[in-house]
């Protein structure tokens, strides 16, 4: 029997999120609860003591979903370098749309991420599957076409991803590497970008696969511990136990 994998969905929960007015994290909640290795389902918001990621909590989740928009500034640094070290530890994480801007994200990846071309033209997304190997693409076509997204372009200021498996195309020409995962210690970071705050994206059950994929993806492995606990001496240490000084 597979393991459960324990989830929970974050979001910043500001008003303005126009096409969910119960909230991003409950209309993800609503189809990440189908997944077919689901254990613990949770979500946590800005406003909650710790924004929701207690200790407890983060200790109790194999994969977190990010969801940001225009108050990443206000969440506490504390709370950031407590989620990257339990990335670090093994913990999926998949970062969401203008998630993009978090300051995890940026801190995992070491670079401005939040650098992009971006523009409000409320144009035809196609979302295109350039690795259908990956897990993450299982059950999908040839690509995805959403009737109406923000358009997001290149450059977009992340390294090198480890896996590159969709590239966005917008109708003004834009291009966009939509679809990236990244390893950091033990942990898997994989970031999606389709699902803006005023189009009902999260409802296509395309999308819908694309993340419950992610989420399997993305759970620890269960690697052994590995130990690095051995310091060697320094030279100066073996020099005077050599001569006896």
């Amino acid at each position: 029997m597979s393991k459960k994998i324990n989830v929970t969905i974050w979001n910043e929960e500001d008003n303005n999120q126009a096409a969910y007015p119960e909230g991003i994290h409950t209309a993800l909640a609503a189809f990440v609860k189908e997944h077919e290795q689901l254990g613990t389902l949770r979500t946590a918001t800005l406003s909650q003591p710790e924004h929701g990621l207690s200790h407890d909590v983060l200790n109790d989740t194999d994969v977190l979903l990010w969801w940001g928009h225009i108050y990443h500034h206000k969440v506490s640094d504390e709370i950031v370098d407590r989620v990257r070290d339990r990335v670090i530890q093994g913990m999926g994480l998949i970062v969401l749309h203008s998630g993009h801007a978090a300051k995890i994200f940026s801190k995992l990846l070491g670079t401005h991420t939040w650098k992009l071309r971006w523009r409000e033209a409320n144009e035809r997304e196609r979302v295109w599957v350039i690795d259908h190997n990956h897990p993450i693409a299982k059950g999908l076509d040839e690509y995805i076409e959403i009737p109406q997204s923000e358009t997001y372009g290149e450059y977009f200021n992340i390294p090198k991803p480890d896996e590159l498996i969709f590239i966005s195309w917008y109708e003004g020409g834009e291009v966009f590497r939509s679809g990236c995962t990244f390893n950091r210690g033990s942990g898997k970071i994989f970031y999606f970008a389709p699902g803006h705050e005023g189009f009902r994206i999260y409802d296509m059950p395309e999308i819908q696969r694309i993340i419950k994929n992610g989420i399997s993806w993305a759970a620890p492995v269960g690697y052994p511990k590995i130990s690095a606990d051995h310091h060697p001496k320094s030279p100066e240490a073996m020099y005077k136990e050599a001569h006896n000084l």
